[in-house]
């Protein structure tokens, strides 16, 4: 079994000198195959550790002498909300006033206190991360702001039907429009006390007429 030694040239010139006058010696290993051990220690032990493995994106030298987290690096790849894409729920949204938001045949929006009400059971969807277009299953009709804030029914799904969904400190959502808002501020879908929208200009996140309680239909 050969054993390795190290270059004496780089420990001192006299031994260098004395190493290479005696021709009975082994050769000393090239650069090259240093290297070339040297990376090989490096992958065995990285793999072993649960490091990066060639192709990730950095060089074996480049993870050691950087100490990049490999690990890390392929977990934040990982970590996309993607999946929220697409995600539907079926819901009635109850508001904080007492109120079922529901969606007519006629585009109208308005509140309904009874709970069984056919045109109140929402088909919620989610459409990009925390944004989502709100559905009447009964007529089919997408629920949407205007510019001026006005809620209505919208045969086709558009801008103005996008919603920012954001669940509040007390555990009610709020649903703000994602397209237009007024004087720099948000515009949310708001239920007066008498069950009837209020203008998204008017309404406002802490008050209880823009909190709404998604649930489960029974």
């Amino acid at each position: 079994m050969c054993r390795w030694m190290a270059p004496v040239a780089s420990l001192r010139p006299d031994l260098a000198a004395i190493g290479t006058a005696h021709a009975g010696l082994p050769p000393l290993p090239s650069a090259a195959s240093l290297r070339l051990a040297f990376l090989t220690l490096l992958l065995v032990a990285g793999t072993a550790l649960g490091g990066c493995p060639l192709g990730v994106g950095h060089e074996p030298l480049q993870v050691l002498a950087r100490g990049i987290n490999c690990s890390w690096t392929l977990e934040r790849h990982t970590r996309s909300y993607n999946h929220l894409e697409g995600d539907v729920r079926l819901r009635r949204l109850y508001s904080a006033n007492k109120f079922f938001l529901c969606i007519d045949k006629t585009g109208k929006v308005d509140g309904t206190r009874r709970k069984n009400y056919a045109e109140s059971l929402m088909e919620i969807r989610s459409v990009s991360v925390g944004v989502v277009a709100i559905k009447s299953v009964s007529t089919g009709l997408y629920l949407a702001m205007s510019k001026k804030g006005t809620l209505f029914g919208s045969m086709k799904y558009n801008p103005n039907c996008k919603f920012k969904e954001r669940i509040e400190e007390n555990g009610y959502n709020t649903y703000a429009s994602l397209r237009w808002k007024h004087g720099g501020r948000q515009m949310f879908v708001s239920l007066n006390g008498r069950g009837k929208p209020r203008r998204g200009h008017k309404a406002r996140r802490r008050h209880p007429s823009t909190h709404f309680l998604p649930m489960l239909p029974s």
